[in-house]
């Protein structure tokens, strides 16, 4: 039989097809024919250099208790996994949305409950964060501003403590830039689809950490409304659809959970009245921006790891050395940029560009410099995106408008913003003088090469030396990112992060984490027994790394004291591994091992059991969680034989509840404050 040869055009298209092939490997790691040949390369470098600062010492990142509890019980319950509950018995929800929960947990289904399991997303979204920024940075500005904001955004030390944490902030940050991106295609294009993925992103960003999401809003909006380039009435139409999709992508899980029966889902923890519409408005919504009040939330708010409200907060002994390195170039870039541009059309995309970045920037700013609820530093690993494309972006205009423009005009500004960020820097690594050698040679380089910056710039500027110049503007790259890269190394070098992360030595101001910042206590100076300061701490604890069934000596259930209403349901007692080997083997066939205060204890109980444990109280004790009348069917039924209470306790409920179970169950003597239930004690 013979064997008829493919038509000519097949057959080219079968030649072509193995070196097309091989032509798109090629460009994935040498890039597009018209990108310098450097460029590609620097991307992977740097790519490299985030997934090393981010999975150093993966093994050993202890991660966030709290959360890492609500995920090993959505591995063994998908009902809990459905609604972020902290126990598989789905009895209270974590205070925040699941869809981090969810990413977490989707890698622990697929590859099993543990340490690298839960982070693994983690590293890969936080590393796709400096990926996106790089892509969104250079189609507008080139290569060179891409570069030095993916390296600023991937040095940023509290980005890096918190892209090694399980918090939900590196997915909340990742949702966010593709948002912007989508926004971005939506402005050069004209087109309503990617508008409306632009809505989806911020939607999951919601379900992510809340109204957090929705800080960019009003900079995506101004930018669309203003430089789309399509008509005035097509922009205000797609706005209106892209903000339906908005509001459908954020609402659906919150609608979906209200309309259920109380009595078939979990509580809602953090709120007021058992909703998540409460959760959003309250605790995570206005109680985060104006602290406590008996309407706006749940108690416990109010406490500040990042110091004082106001607008030097990003640069006090706390925060300064986690985000506010490069806010000085970053500010004086805006500006500049936005001049450079002001004559542009009103569809200019690098203007557009400068908006949306100096929006996300500033609203950002604002939003956590002056909230008097509860904050903690790494909230502000958001603001981190805005800051690096600035820093990025405004570094190369100011040196275009330094080499080409009149030296009366612009002949100062770039040294000044490199003269003047050093400077800063050096500020920063005074405060941890003597903290280590790291520490000292980077305010060494910094002020060295800040220094032979600006000079050189000024000789190269007025010699007409362009190699000069160009050889001084890498050794202010040097200066600017020499500090953040000393911090962010001792975040990648922590053994453990778990608790309210940082970057960097003791400063002996308010933070946790584990660059070692302690705190002072929340309201009133108030600590747990174990050192640990949890007032309002926003789903923070210590304990044991995520193993889900590995047993350890650290003692758990060391509640704080938040306004009193704590108490009575195990507020301070401590919960030993030997009583949970006690409760393990009596459980007698209960859905929960033990009912406690407060999700800290609860959290803890979950990982070294692997059973589930009630958290009556939610996150600070205050919750309505539990209440008699609930104590009492899950006792009838044989659903719970044991709870801790303790005799330190204020509140009605809280109290009721204590004075019956001291009155009808029968305290176990060898652990203090524990108290066995059973059917026939319930009236």
């Amino acid at each position: 039989m013979t064997t008829l040869a493919p038509p000519p055009v097949q057959e080219a298209r079968h030649r072509a097809a193995p070196p097309a092939a091989r032509g798109r490997v090629r460009r994935l790691f040498t890039g597009a024919p018209e990108d310098p040949r450097w460029a590609r390369p620097a991307l992977w470098a740097v790519l490299v250099l985030a997934t090393v600062l981010y999975a150093w010492k993966l093994s050993s990142v202890t991660g966030n208790t709290f959360y890492n509890a609500a995920v090993y019980s959505g591995t063994k319950s998908w009902k809990a996994f459905f609604f972020g509950a902290l126990d598989s018995g789905s009895f209270i929800t974590v205070d925040k949305p699941p869809f981090a929960l969810w990413v977490m947990g989707l890698s622990a289904r697929v590859f099993g409950y543990g340490t690298w399991q839960l982070m693994l997303p983690m590293v890969a979204l936080g590393t796709g964060s400096v990926a996106l920024l790089y892509r969104m940075v250079k189609r507008d500005f080139g290569a060179v501003a891409a570069t030095i904001a993916a390296l600023a955004l991937t040095l940023t030390p509290i980005t890096v403590a918190i892209n090694r944490d399980t918090n939900p902030d590196p997915v909340l940050v990742f949702l966010m830039l593709l948002g912007a991106a989508a926004l971005m295609k939506a402005v050069r294009t004209g087109r309503l689809m990617p508008l409306v993925w632009s809505g989806v992103a911020i939607g999951f960003a919601f379900n992510t950490k809340m109204m957090q999401a929705y800080v960019v809003l009003p900079a995506f909006f101004l930018v669309y409304l203003w430089a789309a380039n399509v008509s005035l009435g097509r922009r205000v139409r797609n706005l209106a659809v892209g903000t339906v999709a908005l509001v459908a992508s954020s609402a659906w899980w919150m609608v979906v959970v209200d309309l259920i029966p109380a009595s078939s889902r979990p509580y809602i923890g953090g709120s007021t009245d058992n909703t998540v519409w409460d959760l959003v408005i309250g605790y995570n919504g206005f109680g985060r921006i104006f602290g406590a009040s008996s309407s706006v939330g749940s108690q416990g708010n109010g406490a500040s790891f990042g110091g004082e409200a106001g607008l030097y907060r990003m640069f006090n002994s706390i925060m300064g050395g986690q985000i506010s390195w490069l806010i000085p170039f970053a500010l004086i870039a805006l500006v500049a940029g936005l001049v450079l541009r002001g004559r542009a059309p009103r569809t200019d995309a690098k203007r557009a560009a400068l908006l949306l970045w100096g929006g996300w920037f500033v609203l950002h700013y604002l939003t956590f410099a002056l909230a008097e609820g509860t904050f903690h530093p790494y909230y502000v690993t958001a603001m981190a995106p805005g800051v690096a494309a600035l820093a990025g972006i405004g570094g190369v205009l100011l040196y275009r408008a330094f080499v080409e423009g009149s030296a009366a005009k612009w002949g100062w500004v770039l040294p000044a913003a490199i003269a003047v960020s050093t400077v800063w820097a050096v500020v920063l690594l005074q405060r941890v003088s003597g903290s280590g050698t790291l520490y000292t040679v980077a305010e060494v380089v910094a002020g060295v090469a800040g220094a032979a910056a600006v000079i050189g710039l000024l000789l190269g500027r007025f010699t007409k030396r362009q190699r000069l110049t160009g050889l001084a503007a890498l050794a202010a790259v040097v200066a600017l990112l020499a500090g953040p890269a000393a911090y962010s190394v001792s975040a990648a070098a922590s053994s453990t992060n778990g608790t309210n992360p940082t970057a960097g030595p003791s400063t002996g101001g308010g933070g946790m984490g584990g660059g070692g910042q302690r705190p002072s206590g929340g309201p009133g100076g108030s600590t747990s027994q174990s050192g640990t300061s949890q007032s309002g701490s926003d789903g923070q604890s210590t304990g044991q790394p995520p193993s889900g069934t590995e047993s350890g000596d650290t003692e758990t259930g060391s509640e704080s004291r938040t306004g009193g209403s704590a108490g009575g349901m195990g507020g301070g007692t401590q919960v030993s591994s030997a009583m949970i080997t006690y409760l393990k083997k009596n459980q007698d066939g209960a859905t929960w091992l033990v009912a406690v205060a407060t999700d800290q204890t609860a959290s803890s109980i979950i990982l070294e059991s692997g059973e589930p444990v009630i958290s009556m109280g939610g996150w600070s004790g205050s919750d309505d969680a539990m209440t008699l009348a609930k104590l009492k069917s899950l006792v009838k039924a044989g659903k719970l034989h044991y709870i801790v209470i303790s005799d330190s306790g204020r509140g009605s409920s809280n109290t009721e509840i204590s004075t019956w179970v001291k009155k009808n169950g029968t305290a176990v003597s060898d652990y203090s404050g524990l108290y066995r239930l059973d059917a026939s004690d319930v009236s």
